[in-house]
């Protein structure tokens, strides 16, 4: 028996709307309340497109440019759940040993809605929740992120097939 294992990273950011716009802010599948939405044609959830990503570096289909764009645009979906769990199924036979989740902004304050985060990205991904680990920083301020402009993630995530 061989087994492969791969490795994946994704990135995703986006900045927020005007304080007034409507738009929920999404972030893990969650609502923030009082932080606006994102500037993006869907949700814009930063964790989910950059775990989409991470899974297309792995897989090398295109999930965010292509599969998720034909969602929102032919049928209108811009709930990124759905996304990512179309991302899912790209793996194939490989299976998610681990996700590992990097938020950087100001706002909204993350760490009492780390293990609701957790808890949703397992959900969704059809994981443990012991297979998601997430931090968060504020960024001190050095970048857009870190002075309350929007939120950037990071995501690597570990898959392995047996043969």
């Amino acid at each position: 028996m061989s087994m492969i294992v791969r490795t994946g990273i994704g990135q995703d950011s986006h900045r927020f709307l005007s304080p007034d716009a409507s738009k929920p802010c999404i972030i893990a599948g969650l609502i923030f309340e009082d932080t606006p939405g994102f500037n993006a044609n869907s949700d814009g959830d930063v964790v989910f497109h950059a775990i989409c990503n991470a899974i297309s570096s792995v897989t090398g289909v295109l999930i965010l440019g292509a599969i998720a764009d034909d969602l929102c645009i032919k049928a209108g979906i811009t709930d990124s759940e759905v996304y990512l769990k179309e991302g899912v199924k790209t793996l194939g036979n490989q299976k998610i040993s681990h996700v590992a989740v990097t938020i950087e902004g100001k706002k909204p304050h993350f760490k009492k809605r780390i293990p609701d985060m957790r808890g949703n990205i397992a959900r969704v991904m059809g994981l443990n929740i012991s297979q998601v680990g997430i931090t968060a920083t504020s960024g001190e301020g050095l970048t857009d992120f870190g002075c309350g402009d929007g939120v950037q993630c990071f995501v690597i995530i570990t898959t392995q097939e047996v043969y």
